[in-house]
């Protein structure tokens, strides 16, 4: 794998893949963190509107291009970045590129279509809203936190979206779109050569800097139950846990503890709560690293009637591993720890399977975790790194060395005074 920041700023990962495709995204930290409290929802405006049309192509003939070059291509906006991917034949790549640097650099942002492109953005906030584990998740963390932008949707809501002005997407684009605050990862059988070739055809001679980096707000969350009832058969309850004072190595312990605690049909939520007691039909914990988010959360889908049994459960069973070295050691052991640590390292290793995939995390990775004293220089190449190391692929390592006391440590640190959400049928 290889690095390369180019003298304005933009930074480029590399990896060399033994297939005839090419797999590249195009990333910028312009997600809904960056998002001032007028101005939310505005991100996500910015993604739709990119694709309107630039100064030689219409929306159609994007459209149409894509069509025809990209077995997959699609954009995302999150809070902490934005996101736009594609996979082509490499020996379409160049011309490939070139439709999305278009797209980036010389969007023509029309009054015409704007309104029709709310109104879009409005039914997606429908649909959004009909995913009830979405709707929980979304309900969870409006009642957990007070500033943190999470607790309002990426989305925005329908008077948030319909606030927006073309002016104000002109705006956002202006302040974010810029090469210092842009990662570029390829994913191709090209050499590394040539894909910077044409990647600085495009790119390098643009220069605009961004002054607007935000920090990012962090605060710990409003412990408590919470009820909504919406038109649903059962019940969603969901856990959240702030994990944003870890440190990388407290992570990681977080990361082989829920290997065992809640990932897989032979976790111990799983085996207590389903296969036991029959009280959820599915229940899992995760880990949320990305910036701005940093949460462990627990979620189930169970009855209405089996409700508080289930969370009295749920809570007992976080205070016996807790305090229960005997309980504890049942599933930590020396036998144990090194098939955990392969469990997990296998199921990254599937998770970027597709190389579409693998290119989306390694630029969205490097947004949220690089190093920004690497881009704060006008030094022409200032980094170029054979054998880089991604922050994707950093995570894993060295789980090895994590040992039960850094796993107890962790548990006991994160697994307190918990925000819980529940939905609940209307009847």
């Amino acid at each position: 794998m290889h690095k390369k920041v180019l003298s304005n700023g933009l930074t480029i990962i590399y990896k060399h893949s033994e297939n005839n495709l090419t797999s590249f995204s195009i990333a910028f930290e312009a997600g809904a963190n960056v998002e001032n409290e007028n101005e939310i929802g505005l991100a996500h405006v910015v993604e739709h509107m990119l694709y309107k049309g630039t100064f030689k192509r219409n929306e159609y003939e994007i459209n149409k291009l894509c069509d025809e070059l990209f077995g997959f291509n699609n954009a995302m906006t999150n809070y902490p970045y934005v996101v736009y991917y594609a996979t082509c034949l490499s020996e379409d790549f160049e011309i490939g590129f070139d439709l999305y640097a278009d797209i980036i650099l010389n969007p023509y942002f029309p009054k015409k279509g704007f309104k029709e492109e709310i109104d879009v953005i409005c039914e997606e906030l429908n649909e959004w809203r009909d995913d009830i584990n979405q709707f929980c998740e979304d309900e969870l963390f409006k009642n957990a936190f007070n500033k943190r932008r999470l607790k309002e949707l990426i989305i925005g809501n329908e008077k948030n979206i319909k606030y927006i002005k073309l002016e104000h997407v002109i705006d956002f684009y202006n302040r974010y779109y810029t090469p210092d605050n842009c990662v570029i990862s390829v994913v191709s059988s090209l050499n590394f050569e040539k894909v910077c070739d044409i990647i600085y055809k495009h790119f390098g001679n643009w220069n605009r800097k961004s002054n607007n980096i935000v920090e990012t707000i962090y605060e710990n969350n409003t412990p408590g139950v919470f009820w909504n009832k919406k038109d649903i058969n059962g019940s969603k309850i969901q856990y959240c846990f702030p994990i944003h004072n870890l440190s990388t190595k407290e992570e990681k312990a977080l990361m082989i503890f829920n290997a065992v605690f809640g990932t897989g049909t032979s976790s111990i939520l799983y085996d207590e709560i389903r296969t036991k007691r029959g009280l959820a039909y599915d229940i899992a914990s995760s880990i949320k690293f990305e910036k701005g988010i940093k949460v462990f959360k627990i979620s189930m889908g169970t009855s209405k009637v089996n409700e508080m049994e289930a969370i009295e459960l749920i809570n007992s069973i976080i205070r016996e591993i807790k305090n229960n070295s005997e309980y504890f050691n049942k599933y930590f052991n020396e036998s144990s720890m090194s098939n955990i640590v392969k469990g997990i390292v296998l199921r990254n290793a599937l998770s970027l399977e597709k190389s579409i995939v693998e290119c989306v995390r390694l630029a969205v990775f490097e947004i949220m975790f690089r190093d920004r004293s690497e881009i704060n220089s006008n030094f022409s190449n200032l980094v170029d790194i054979e054998n880089y190391m991604s922050p994707l692929y950093e995570r894993v390592n060295d789980l090895d060395k994590i040992t039960y006391k850094d796993i107890i440590l962790v548990m006991n640190k994160v697994l307190v005074k918990p925000t819980i959400q529940i939905i609940s049928s209307n009847d």
